[in-house]
């Protein structure tokens, strides 16, 4: 005989529907309150465009740098259970639990002019971070890297090292069997840990706010610009939103066969 599959129970099926549905209606009052005639003119507009540009870039740039800084963490912290490695495992966590505004506070007290770090910076270099276009790259970078780190290391948990292991008995040094071996296994993980980091860096607000103001044309990106044209230009708010939730989705979309299998 063959094992049948137990259903859920049908008490569930209600609540499971009021929950489904609690996530669409606010997509729903998106489509149905968007000024779809003028979409394109609102898209179009200077500022909007300003907004975009800078979105992309900075988002682009942080991923960038969450990959650079990110991808040597994530190996170190899948070599070790020590308590060090959990420390830090923690460090790397907490962005993604705390509010995105204490996250900003947090870095005008370390990078800001006064922080400690950002001062010495400044007094020796020149360099100021907070309300530059190079904040809102660090604020995005904070929240996003740890996605990234956190798919990469699940990845690398998950390799099967015998690869690694056999590359290393015919020869082969650390550097060429994590580039030759580890790096081509690593690749599923490592382009959707990159996807969401990116995707998470363009949606930031809290902590770009705090740490590296509203400026237009400097640090004013799509979610900051979403908060200001909802007190002056609410048509314009929701054509920015429908433009992240449209981003958002394309994310999801490819990495629909790594996150939502289908069988």
């Amino acid at each position: 005989m063959t094992a049948t599959r137990p259903t859920s129970p049908r008490l569930l099926a209600l609540p499971a529907v009021l929950a489904a549905a609690f996530f669409l209606l606010p997509l729903v009052g998106l489509c149905l309150r968007a000024p779809w005639g003028r979409l394109a003119g609102l898209t179009l507009s200077p500022a909007v465009l300003d907004a975009l540009l800078l979105s992309l870039q900075c988002s682009l740039a942080a991923a960038c740098l969450s990959l650079a800084l990110g991808l040597p963490l994530a190996v170190w912290l899948a070599d070790g259970h020590s308590r060090a490695h959990a420390a830090v495992r923690v460090l790397v966590t907490l962005p993604m639990v705390l509010p995105p505004v204490v996250g900003g506070v947090a870095m005008l007290l370390a990078y800001g002019r006064n922080g400690i770090v950002g001062a010495p910076v400044e007094q020796l270099l020149g360099i100021a971070l907070p309300f530059t276009t190079g904040g809102v790259i660090a604020a995005e970078t904070y929240v996003a890297m740890p996605f990234l780190v956190l798919t990469l290391e699940g990845g690398l948990r998950s390799l099967d090292h015998r690869y690694a292991d056999a590359a290393a008995t015919l020869g082969a040094g650390p550097w060429r069997v994590f580039r030759t071996v580890t790096l081509p296994m690593l690749a599923p993980s490592l382009r959707a840990g990159l996807l969401v980091a990116w995707a998470r860096a363009l949606g930031e607000f809290g902590a770009t706010i705090t740490f590296a103001g509203n400026l237009p044309g400097a640090t004013r990106t799509l979610p900051l610009a979403v908060y200001t044209a909802l007190e002056t230009a609410p048509d314009a708010a929701i054509v920015l939103s429908l433009l992240l939730v449209a981003t958002a989705g394309a994310v999801l979309f490819a990495l629909r066969r790594q996150w939502f299998p289908v069988r």
